[in-house]
């Protein structure tokens, strides 16, 4: 039992512990991002395949999703502040081991290994920042956690950018270390342990569904862009992975020492706040995918140029989510989420009119909308989530909400790059039918994507090659608008589903669930 000084001094200490914790997770972020920037460098410095470049990516993402309910629950079990900084150590010291990759293999090897360390970094720090905050200042904890995330997602692109312009692709790898340093060095001084005093046996038959059915949809939802959604491959990997998931989860309801209590979702707060932060990831993930595209093929950017110009989506996520506990506060949890869909509905619904000819400063304008509209759901929906919980299995619970988020992100990737590939290729076929000196061959290569179409017209006469061009960005243009307006449509279900189950506040009604673990204490280290 702790005694009191050490109860103040964790409280006192409370802010330093975010920022320490916010620190941790910033590697894990801008490490999500920054590889993408060197992926052309990596091919032609390390010789790798496409394939490989897929997977330098990939590998990462499947770990890290496949994972994460386990590490999360190792938290809850042996203390978050260990599998934290473990988490860190092991990170640090596979970014290390992949700057001095010499093959894409041997890449791909340093990659998984901080998946792991990335999934056991990212639940904790949620998990922490619960068992640090009194209820009544999670939500404004939270909301800055989410927001100083949302400025790790701008930094990303923008120091890969400067990094392999100006120096060589094995720094974006390094640059995770002193990063890391700081937050071993300010977990040991400021972070308390916290775990679950009387925990239940370890549930190895869930752990092992789990791993294998997160990994295996994870796995299906990557490859089916690229293998194509009807290939053998892809559908058993996601038919594979359902299977298990559904076992994991009669395994759950059926077992007395479950990983994660399927009495969790009969509670309002919780399952309504996974819908609220599936959904918000779903159109995210998508728009984003398309902004990117738009921004490099449309307009003509550089990676590091469409970096920078990504900025007032994270500014705006950072503002929105860092002052929504202050707004849920006066208008109640229910009415800000709702907020949240309605007005980034909205901006989504401005951004089906953009053209080839929009000026950035309206493309600007509508992404720090977009930005803080997120902002009113990400944070309140997580705090919901964390809060329905009992503090001793708050580990699972960030997982829960991590893994979700993961998976709907990487179907809001696939069902809408979906819907921009079919429009722009219908498009793109149609309008350059009536060009003299296509062949069918090429505008079939042409239709592929907006991207192969624009390499295809550099290699075109120049009497054709600009006519082309145009047509490709027309046609993308037309796919983007449907896009958007599928966005938009989501956040309005979202929205009435809100308004429909979600509780007007926290405490408004009473969750049926089993009592919190009492015996639950924070350790100080």
């Amino acid at each position: 039992m702790n005694t009191l000084p050490e109860q103040t001094k964790i409280y006192r200490q409370r802010w330093m512990t975010l920022t320490v914790v916010s620190l941790s997770v910033l590697i894990i972020v801008i490490d999500s991002t920054i590889v993408n920037v060197a992926l052309p460098t990596l091919q032609r410095e390390l010789n790798a395949t496409g394939t490989q470049l897929q997977w330098i990516v990939n590998a990462y993402i499947m770990v890290f999703g496949a994972l994460m309910l386990t590490t999360g629950t190792l938290g809850d079990r042996l203390g978050r502040k260990y599998i934290l900084q473990a988490g860190i150590l092991l990170f640090g010291a596979a970014s290390i081991g992949a700057s001095f990759a010499i093959t894409g293999t041997h890449l791909i090897i340093w990659r998984i290994i901080m998946g792991i360390g990335g999934a056991m970094i990212l639940p904790a720090t949620l998990a922490i920042i619960t068992n640090v905050f009194p209820r009544e200042e999670r939500g404004r904890a939270i909301g800055t956690w989410a927001g100083l995330n949302a400025i790790g997602i701008a930094l990303g692109p923008i120091i890969g950018g400067l990094l392999v312009e100006n120096y060589n692709w094995n720094i974006i790898f390094l640059i995770n270390i002193p990063i890391s340093l700081l937050a071993l060095l300010g977990g040991i001084i400021y972070i308390p342990n916290s775990r679950d005093l009387n925990p239940r046996r370890i549930d190895v038959p869930g752990t092992m569904l789990s791993i294998i059915g997160l990994g295996g949809i994870v796995f299906g939802l990557i490859q089916g862009s690229n293998w194509g959604w009807t290939d053998a491959g892809v559908i058993t990997a996601l038919a594979g992975g359902t299977i298990f998931i559904t076992a994991f989860l009669l395994w759950e309801n059926h077992t007395d020492h479950p990983m994660l209590a399927i009495n969790f979702f009969r509670k309002a707060l919780f399952s309504t706040g996974i819908g609220a932060v599936s959904l918000m990831a779903f159109a995210q993930t998508g728009i984003t995918f398309g902004l990117t595209l738009y921004m490099q093929f449309v307009n003509g950017y550089s990676a590091l140029e469409t970096g920078v110009r990504f900025i007032p989506l994270a500014l705006g996520l950072f503002i929105g989510a860092g002052s929504s506990d202050r707004i849920v506060k006066a208008l109640g949890l229910r009415n800000v989420l709702i907020i949240g869909f309605v007005a980034s509905a909205a901006f989504l619904t401005l951004t089906a009119f953009w053209d080839v000819q929009t000026a950035y400063w309206i493309i600007g304008l509508a992404t720090f909308g977009i930005g803080f509209s997120l902002g009113y759901i990400a944070a309140p929906a997580t705090n919901a989530i964390m809060g329905a919980l009992p503090d001793a299995q708050s580990g699972v619970g960030s997982a829960m909400a991590s893994v979700c988020r993961m998976v709907a992100g990487s179907i809001g990737v696939a069902v809408m790059g979906s819907i921009l590939g079919t429009v722009y290729a219908s498009s793109f076929t149609n309008a350059a039918a009536s060009v003299a000196g296509l062949s069918p061959q090429i505008i079939k290569s042409a239709s592929d994507s907006v991207g192969t179409a624009i390499i295809i017209s550099q290699q075109l006469p120049s009497d054709i090659a600009q006519t082309v061009a145009s047509i490709a960005r027309t046609s993308f243009m037309d796919g983007w608008k449907i896009m958007a307006l599928a966005s938009c449509a989501i956040s309005v279900v979202a929205a009435v589903m809100i308004f429909r189950f979600m509780p007007a506040r926290a405490g408004s009604v009473k969750e049926t669930t089993e009592p919190e673990n009492t015996d639950m204490q924070r350790e100080h280290r």
